[in-house]
């Protein structure tokens, strides 16, 4: 079941939305969680029902396993509880990966039946990890069975994240107030919601139709040219940038609506003036998985400066691995290592001078100056890293790559599609110059921690969000147009993942 269709949207939505206030308020709140963690395995089952037996497994066996650690903290049950998590997601996500690339590696023909991806897999078993090691540290202090249910099954975040916290999440289901109907929470919600809805369907689909041809042809070593390769790129980059930033919405607008704040996930990335800061803003939640359980575990910067771009390029190179069973994330996640391991350099080389030459060159001027440049260096980074991440292979991101530099010639003999310029002016209009929506509903605290996001300067009072007739009218267009684009349900780009 998809976030934008029909059925969720007019039938399973409203649904379970009734359904929770109706029991939270004439029968009891432990009630109306578990309606809410029924509604999420069903939720989950509609992909593919068999596979409601793995995540069931999942959160018996890793909640019983935490609960063991809390009492005995036993570092050899931490490694089985861990080793579980990490097999489970090894067998269904890369055993056929590792044993095709053996078969290339050594010609040798192994035979392993195709393995169908369980949906959220790298989602929910994060997250039960994080649980694991927690308890180990002594950092658990929830165990109750239902609370932990929900916390991992909760159908807003289960398929694509942000990969929550149970900190996070657990004192939320303590709150007596939860099962309680709050307009304030509906009205933050559905706005954020009819906002990502539109996000996808009307930007980030439309836009789909430019990349997705580009990408087949230097999948097919048909020749590109220099423009048609660079829109293509571009498309893409927008494509999921409006896809996961839609997604993000939807689900942190679909958790209010029941009362439950969701942690951010996703602030102007391209916005970014480093690829250090970038990651702070793109997967923030995945972002920080990687930092506090790999790159930390391995040692972070405390053991030297090589070491730390050694942890640097092995948490990127996972990171990328995580993204996908194929040598081109793994391939993508080294390039983000790469880029980090050049910005770390950079700034403990230039650092201290760049804040004397802001000084000496004119002050706020040159500092908006290397803001500019940093931001169009990031971004032109970023968009490098994208062609390999959406290529079907190597070898085709190689062709589109040398289409780039002009390999087969400038511009395309009709020139491009007057609708394709336009999109991607849009696109930059509203990727460097709008709000983001967390920043549009500020005031409404509308995730976790916004105080620890920069950038989000104070708007005009007519551009920020308010509980008014004039933001209803608002909201209501967005979602009617979004309804009315609804031609051919459209997975986001993350359920991959």
């Amino acid at each position: 079941m998809l976030f934008n269709s029909y059925i969720f949207i007019f039938l399973f939505l409203p649904i379970v939305l009734v359904g929770f206030y109706l029991i939270g308020e004439y029968l009891n709140k432990r009630l109306a969680l578990s309606w809410l963690v029924i509604a999420s395995l069903l939720f989950y089952a509609w992909w593919n029902p068999a596979y409601l037996v793995l995540i069931v497994a999942s959160i018996i066996f890793n909640y019983f396993v935490g609960r063991r650690l809390y009492l005995t903290r036993s570092k050899l049950l931490l490694f089985v509880g861990v080793g579980v998590n990490l097999a489970s997601i090894g067998y269904f996500k890369y055993a056929n990966f590792f044993v095709d690339s053996i078969n290339v590696a050594f010609d040798l023909s192994f035979n392993l039946e195709r393995i169908l991806l369980p949906l959220a897999i790298s989602f929910f078993t994060f997250q039960q990890i994080t649980f694991l090691v927690d308890a180990y540290r002594d950092q658990t202090k929830e165990y109750d069975f239902l609370h932990y249910c929900l916390f991992v099954t909760f159908f807003p975040q289960l398929i694509a994240g942000p990969i929550v916290h149970h900190k996070e999440m657990m004192p939320q289901f303590r709150n007596d107030a939860i099962a309680k109907l709050d307009f304030s929470h509906l009205s933050v919600g559905i706005s954020l919601f009819a906002l990502g809805l539109f996000k996808k369907v009307v930007l980030a689909d439309n836009i789909a139709v430019y990349a997705t041809p580009v990408f087949a042809s230097a999948e097919n070593s048909v020749p590109v040219t220099l423009v048609e390769a660079w829109s293509g790129a571009l498309a893409y980059t927008f494509q999921l940038y409006f896809d996961f930033s839609g997604y993000s919405d939807m689900a942190i607008g679909l958790a209010r609506m029941f009362g439950i704040v969701l942690p951010a996930n996703f602030f102007s990335p391209y916005k970014a003036q480093s690829i250090i800061e970038f990651w702070r803003r793109w997967h923030i939640t995945l972002s920080r998985f990687l930092r506090d359980y790999l790159y930390f575990s391995l040692g972070g910067n405390r053991r030297g400066i090589a070491r730390r771009y050694v942890n640097l390029m092995l948490t990127m190179l996972l990171g990328g691995l995580w993204h996908g069973a194929g040598w081109t994330f793994i391939i993508w996640g080294g390039l983000h290592g790469f880029y980090l391991c050049i910005n770390h350099a950079w700034r403990a080389f230039a650092g201290d001078k760049r804040v004397s030459s802001e000084k000496d060159i004119g002050g706020k001027e040159y500092a908006k100056l290397l803001k500019l440049i940093g931001v169009l260096l990031t971004f032109f980074a970023v968009v490098i890293a994208w062609v390999m991440f959406r290529a079907e292979s190597v070898s085709g991101a190689l062709h589109l790559y040398h289409a780039m530099l002009g390999k087969h010639g400038i511009s395309p003999p009709g020139g491009l599609e007057p609708a394709l310029i336009n999109m991607l002016i849009l696109m930059f209009l509203i990727v460097w110059l709008m709000p983001n929506s967390l920043e549009w509903l500020k005031k409404e605290t509308p995730a976790l921690d916004m105080n620890s996001f920069t950038g989000g300067e104070e708007r005009e009072r007519w551009i920020t969000w308010q509980p008014t007739y004039r933001f209803v009218c608002i909201t209501a267009l967005l979602l009617t147009v979004a309804v009315m684009y609804i031609q051919q349900e459209s997975e986001f780009l993350y359920f991959q993942f």
